[in-house]
């Protein structure tokens, strides 16, 4: 059985709970019950002053009000700490007039004392400003389809239940904006002010403290619209994104102003024709081109950049995130605050500040905040000390993967999409751009001796050598090196990571093999890049693919099928995985290391078949473990499916604070306890969760026939430290049962143990 670490299971004690989830089994006519307001200001010391606060960052040009854009009311309420979460204060729309609001800060400063406590500002919050997620309604869906055609794929009885439970939970997330409630943006005229920006369609929200519309996320989001036949959702979403290119020229990263300087991976090209592909649907086309020409030309026009390979001094026009900023982030004022300005690190100058808030800004546009893989010094600050990694933050300064390859795959959709109305200048003209960016992506980032791709960095003018899964984006996007289709052992080492991952650890794969502290690094695992994983494994063909799984010599684990230097990580400063009854993790090295090998296959991995090549075996493998993650995850937070899955005890429930919940759905996972969420970051790991459920459902659907219901930890296993029997959401026999009750963190008990007394 395994557990989490320490840090994550108290990560998941204190998970935020979404709205409740329940199995929808018909069509559903009512209206969920959503929350509209999620935070309530308090003091910890009434009378306390807030912190002095250090110099004001400039105006920024981009972000147009004066309360939810950086300036002094928002940097006030942020230093006084009066919420957990800081994106709740740009959340919250103002209940007076804004000049009425910024009159009564003022006010403040007119006591006589010219202090500011932090009952000062609990005050004002309460009488300016409003609950968080007012200009949201939910709505019914009166033709929503219970029993949409996936689910016939899925042949296992228990997870064919769980992923009709996962797809009714849409009911719990769609939105439509409530116009009655929603305050103008950028004036100060109105009756109010909000950040909101308003949507003519109907969205889907990610869920938890994400309650707008968000870029990349509406990718995973869409695939699994189309997977529960809600087509009129996913091109309302479609919809949504055109009307945000008409107005600002570009996709924002979320629906709120203060996203309005930087967008996210544009994968909008790729929606579109997942969606006409999946539905017949082409009267979108002749929008979504205009719309796609104008996202296009404005990555070109802001996030562009000539670079001259040192490799083969051919010169390309290359892409990075690039965000234009010299402020702290709005949501994330603190945060950012914080990390300018920590004590126990050298001193800024104003130059620095604005840098560090641009790289930072720039971060959250990759999607990937934060991550060891854009910092110069990743390990700095060790594993409990973000502010010093942060500090170092380069990403500015770097030419990323994912991005050049999601490009090239819009330039060729793009193409596609203008082809088929007849017009062959505009597509050839695209295809011109692909063929650059595929010759950049293969020339830059490739290195065919570790068999990875690699960030390229123009300050060093050389590649990145931190390992990450963005090294899978390429074949996702249809870029395979030769030496990939050349040889079966080369394709093999491309993936032997993967493959050690699944050996070594119990959950599903990581961003990165650095335990930074950061949310983007081990031990944290997102459900994008397990779908990208198995695209890429879809993309090699069957040729290269169908030999038999290689297996390490007798004396070795699976790190030793990777190619030298692909990791540039050692063996032994891998994360570790821990072991039940020895106060330690598994063995860092060798045979031992792989501690969930059972049977010819992975623990939580399905079931090998007669064979079964070795692409196939993997995709197998990362398809039913991270079924393990989100299954496990939402059962021991409360999930049940009456008739199937029951509940766990109260006693058990206890374990994970979760006794009035019914099952979280994740934003991210932990790679050493299937059972557990992710942890680290900046806000507390959220529920909900879009981009999971998106991913569940495409699985599902993709792969239904060879998933295999997981063994799930034992609750009071973790508490007791014990090896106590599986709880599982399938019977075990004695051999998996025997395997599984080698891994479980002891240290984990400890801490839950404190925490409950």
């Amino acid at each position: 059985m395994w557990a989490a670490t320490a840090a994550t299971l108290f990560c998941l004690l204190h998970a935020v709970v979404a709205a409740p989830q329940a199995t929808t089994t018909g069509a559903d006519t009512t209206l969920p019950s959503i929350t509209t307001q999620t935070a309530t200001a308090s003091a910890a010391t009434p009378s306390a002053p807030i912190p002095s606060e250090e110099p004001l960052p400039p105006v920024q040009a981009w972000c147009p009000s004066q309360i939810f854009c950086p300036g002094a009311i928002l940097q006030s309420v942020d230093l006084a700490d009066v919420y957990t979460d800081p994106k709740v204060i740009v959340d919250k729309p103002t209940s007076k007039r804004s000049q009425q609001v910024l009159s009564d800060f003022s006010a403040i400063y007119g006591t006589g004392s010219n202090v500011i406590t932090e009952e000062d500002i609990v005050n004002f919050e309460d009488n300016d400003f409003r609950g968080e997620g007012l200009e949201m309604e939910a709505i019914a869906l009166s033709n929503f389809n219970a029993n949409p055609a996936f689910l016939n794929n899925v042949t296992d009885n228990l997870l064919k239940a769980w992923s009709q439970t996962v797809s009714g939970y849409w009911v719990d997330l769609v939105r439509q904006t409530n116009y009655s409630a929603t305050c103008p943006y950028g004036t100060e005229n109105g009756p109010c002010e909000g950040t909101f920006i308003p949507l003519n369609h109907t969205f889907v929200i990610p869920g938890g403290r994400f309650r707008e519309q968000y870029y990349w996320d509406s990718y995973w989001i869409i695939q699994g619209l189309m997977e529960s036949e809600l087509y009129e959702i996913a091109n309302s979403t479609l919809q949504n994104f055109m009307d945000e290119i008409q107005t600002f020229g570009f996709i924002p990263n979320g629906g709120r102003i203060y996203y309005l300087d930087r967008s996210q991976p544009p994968l909008f090209v790729r929606m579109v024709s997942d969606y006409v592909t999946t539905t017949g649907d082409t009267s979108v086309l002749e929008r979504a081109i205009l719309s796609a020409e104008t996202e296009m030309q404005w990555w070109m026009n802001n996030r562009s950049v000539s670079v001259t390979s040192p490799y083969t001094n051919k010169t390309y026009t290359v892409f990075r995130y690039d965000v234009n900023n010299s402020a702290p982030r709005p949501e994330s004022y603190i945060d950012d605050y914080s990390t300018a300005f920590d004590p126990t690190l050298p001193s800024l100058s104003e130059d620095q500040r604005s840098s560090l808030y641009a790289n930072l800004a720039s971060g959250a546009e990759s999607g990937w905040d934060f991550s060891s893989r854009y910092a110069a010094q990743p390990f700095a600050g060790g594993s409990n000390n973000t502010n010093p990694i942060l500090r170092s933050y380069n990403i500015r300064n770097t030419i990323p993967i994912d991005l050049n390859s999601i490009l090239y795959k819009a330039h060729m959709l793009l193409a596609g999409m203008y082809n088929s109305t007849g017009n062959t200048t505009a597509a050839g003209s695209h295809l011109a751009t692909a063929a650059s960016l595929r010759e950049a992506v293969l020339d830059l980032f490739w290195d065919s001796q570790k068999l990875a791709f690699y960030d390229f960095n123009l300050t060093s003018n050389s590649r990145n050598t931190l390992f990450s899964a963005a090294t899978y984006f390429p074949l996702w996007n249809d870029i395979v090196p030769d030496e990939l289709l050349e040889s079966s052992e080369n394709a093999f080492g491309f993936f032997s990571a993967v493959n050690m991952v699944m050996n070594r650890y119990n959950g599903s794969f990581p961003v990165t093999f650095l335990q930074s502290g950061l949310q983007w690094d081990a031990p944290n695992a997102w459900p994008p890049h397990q779908y990208i994983i198995l695209q890429a494994l879809r993309a090699l063909p069957d040729n290269v693919t169908s030999g038999a799984l290689p297996t390490p010599a007798s004396n070795a684990s699976t790190y030793s099928l990777i190619p030298a230097g692909q990791l540039n990580v050692a063996e032994a400063d891998l994360p570790g995985q821990p072991v039940i009854g020895t106060g330690r993790n598994a063995t860092a090295t060798g045979p031992g290391a792989d501690v969930s090998r059972l049977s010819g296959t992975v623990v939580n991995g399905g079931n090998a078949t007669a064979g079964e090549g070795w692409g196939h075996a993997l995709q197998r493998e990362v398809a039913n473990r991270y079924f393990s993650s989100a299954l496990c995850s939402w059962h021991a937070t409360g999930g049940s499916i009456p008739g199937v899955l029951p509940r766990l005890s109260d006693q058990e429930l206890n374990v994970t604070q979760s006794i009035n919940n019914t099952g979280n759905m994740f934003e991210k996972f932990n790679i050493t306890d299937v059972d557990s969420s992710g942890s680290g970051g900046e806000y507390t790991v959220q529920a909900g969760f879009g981009w999971t459920n998106g991913v569940v459902l495409w699985v599902a659907s993709t792969y239904g026939d060879i998933l295999v219901a997981p063994d799930c930890p034992d609750l009071l296993a973790i508490v007791n430290g014990t090896s106590a029997k599986t709880t599982s959401a399938a019977a075990s026999g004695p051999a998996q049962a025997s395997a599984r009750a080698i891994v479980l963190g002891t240290a984990v008990s400890v801490l839950v143990a404190g925490l409950l007394l």
